[in-house]
């Protein structure tokens, strides 16, 4: 369960006394993320989701989030808005914890995303794109772009290859190969740098919001796209699913259409992708604490994803219609 702090029921009495919510009906962890301790609490004015940012958060970062979240809502992104208390505040302190609450949405996301489902997200992630342009109260550099990739692959070298047999030296591979050849000038601006299945929600097929944006920053848009396309045109055997890549780009690109060099750098964004989800998944992977409670993500399924990229000869094996 992704709860890393207990909340103390007189401290959640005192916090929520400070807001408009009237009365606690229920309160209770929710498994799912990593990063922060989650949980869905119901008042007398609704269903909500209370999060504590954990140490991994750097809370300077916080009103970034909070401000994107309320910026994309004003635009009609349907993604969580945080909830202000008395005094107009939308970021508290709860069990020693930066804390937020945020309205809740309705939906579930899908553990097998069809076609359909892709098309959508290429659909709503091209809308994220255009609603998140005129964001400027805040900006983010994104650490988890190339630049930061060495550094993890160091934490990590001296027992990569516990998790697979030569992982060290492909990672120092590619890395040779993604550092001088990263594109840049690209359309840039907000990304969502998670959008995940399990950060989307459907409901009866139609995508009904967005969430979590704690790995949101500023970065080149078509990034975004390149980590999509990993997170949800690879099938469970590892193969990747070109009918799936065609309706995500036919969606995203009826919104925003992409440029040639956008088209034209996919494949390097792309393996770029697949080398930081394994990059951070191999250091979670070789770190989890005695007792943990979360179970960290298998690296071994982007290296396989990796190797995919590795092979692609021309931008159509991702489905793009030349």
């Amino acid at each position: 369960m992704a709860v890393y702090t207990d909340v103390p029921p007189e401290e959640l009495e005192a916090f929520l006394s400070t807001y408009e919510l009237g009365r606690l009906r229920a309160f209770k962890g929710i498994a799912e993320g990593v990063e922060n301790s989650n949980f869905l609490l119901q008042t007398e004015a609704g269903s909500f989701i209370l999060t504590l940012y954990e140490k991994r958060v750097n809370p300077d970062d916080l009103p970034f989030f909070i401000g994107l979240m309320q910026h994309l809502a004003n635009r009609g992104i349907d993604c969580p808005q945080p909830v202000r208390n008395r005094d107009g505040v939308a970021l508290g302190r709860l069990a020693g914890r930066p804390a937020l609450i945020a309205t809740f949405l309705l939906g579930t996301s899908v553990r097998r995303p069809s076609v359909a489902n892709c098309a959508a997200l290429g659909t709503a992630l091209a809308g994220l794109h255009q609603a998140g342009a005129d964001f400027t109260a805040f900006s983010r550099v994104n650490a988890l772009s190339v630049v930061g990739w060495r550094p993890l692959y160091e934490q990590a070298e001296s027992r990569a290859d516990t998790v697979a047999p030569g992982l060290a030296a492909l990672i120092a591979d590619e890395l040779s190969v993604l550092e001088p050849g990263w594109p840049v000038g690209l359309p840039a601006g907000v990304i969502h740098a998670d959008l995940f299945p399990d950060n989307v929600f459907f409901t009866d097929d139609r995508l009904s919001g967005l969430i979590d944006f704690y790995f949101a920053c500023n970065d080149t848009l078509a990034y975004d796209v390149a980590i999509c396309l990993n997170a949800w045109c690879f099938e469970a055997d590892g193969a990747y699913n070109q009918t799936k890549g065609r309706a995500l780009l036919a969606g995203y690109q009826a919104v925003r259409p992409l440029s040639p060099a956008e088209i034209a750098a996919l494949p390097m964004l792309c393996r770029g992708a697949a080398l930081r989800f394994l990059l951070t998944r191999l250091v979670d992977w070789l770190n989890v604490p005695p007792g943990a409670l979360v179970r960290p993500h298998d690296p071994r399924e982007y290296l396989r994803k990796l190797r995919f990229h590795r092979s692609v000869e021309s931008v159509r094996d991702y489905g793009v219609d030349a």
